[in-house]
């Protein structure tokens, strides 16, 4: 071997005259497949914000049945004159004093309405206001018995709809209250 030669060049590999690719029909093929995915989970996606949605207001109306069970056992335990504190400092309008006394009174339907927070609103048995989403109605069980009183607390949505009238809510969610005096 010389010392004064070089080596020779390595030789370049050449790409064969067809070159590896994907047709058009393998693309619009492929294409096709993506598209039909994607309407499925658009469609799944629907699905899911409506379910999403009536959870929502499902457990919202099981915290205002909370709620209003919770205001009626405490009404039982209020010494007479204290009625008023029952909604504490809640400068908003609050008809649970209204209440007070309700279990001797019969068993006609009391209706309340609260905004999708779950706060009491407007007036108690009338027009719904424009803020109200649920409508609670409580139908005290008649004669209440010595140590326990019962009644059905129903909230159902929208406010605007009334179940009494014929009218068919979105949804709904019911509970049969004891309280133990």
């Amino acid at each position: 071997m010389n010392p004064l030669t070089f080596p020779s060049r390595p030789v370049l590999k050449r790409f064969p005259t067809e070159s590896a690719a994907f047709s058009l029909v393998e693309v619009t093929f492929a294409l096709g497949v993506a598209a039909f995915s994607l309407i499925t989970l658009l469609g799944v996606l629907a699905v899911g914000l409506k379910t999403q949605q009536a959870s929502i207001q499902q457990t919202t109306g099981n915290q205002i049945i909370a709620t209003i069970f919770t205001s009626l056992r405490a009404d039982v335990r209020l010494p007479p004159g204290l009625e008023s504190k029952v909604c504490g400092d809640d400068p908003g309008p609050c008809a649970w004093g209204e209440l007070h006394g309700k279990w001797l009174a019969g068993a006609a339907p009391q209706t309340l309405y609260f905004t999708n927070e779950g706060n009491q609103t407007g007036t108690v048995n009338g027009t719904p206001p424009a803020d109200a989403v649920f409508r609670a109605v409580l139908t005290y069980r008649f004669p209440p018995s010595d140590t326990t009183s019962l009644a059905n607390i129903t909230v159902t949505w929208p406010a605007q709809v009334d179940p009494a009238q014929g009218g068919v809510p979105a949804g709904s969610v019911t509970s049969l209250s004891a309280i133990n005096r």
